[in-house]
């Protein structure tokens, strides 16, 4: 059984992400990389970027991660940020530690293609 089917589908992906983008939106950290998101477009691939993340059916079909971050300087204090927002947002919707781990596992490797790194130069 997929980890989509475990925690419950389509309604439990779509009432995480609602809860999550609460989270997100009062984070004085990460509300600033949201001004003048369109919240419900954002939510609906977020919702479809997930459910395929985690072995659901949604097809993900918006820009691959880090086309869809590029030029947005995200720094690792508001990958963290996002990361605790999600275990939280989990944690309150009753999701099982083991399978909050795996949904970790598949998406912490999200980190250095979203986290903008300044380039180095070579001398």
């Amino acid at each position: 059984m997929s980890i989509y089917d475990q925690i419950g589908g389509r309604d439990a992906v779509a009432a995480a992400v609602d809860l999550f983008y609460d989270k997100v939106l009062a984070d004085d950290v990460l509300a600033p990389y949201f001004t003048g998101t369109d919240m419900r477009r954002q939510k609906a691939h977020m919702r479809a970027f997930l459910a395929a993340a985690i072995g659901g059916p949604a097809i993900y079909a918006g820009r691959d991660m880090g086309a869809a971050h590029r030029g947005l300087g995200v720094t690792d204090e508001a990958f963290d940020h996002v990361v605790d927002h999600l275990v939280a947002t989990l944690t309150e919707l009753s999701v099982p530690q083991g399978i909050i781990g795996e949904i970790g596992a598949k998406l912490l490797p999200l980190r250095d293609v979203v986290v903008q790194r300044p380039s180095v130069v070579a001398a």
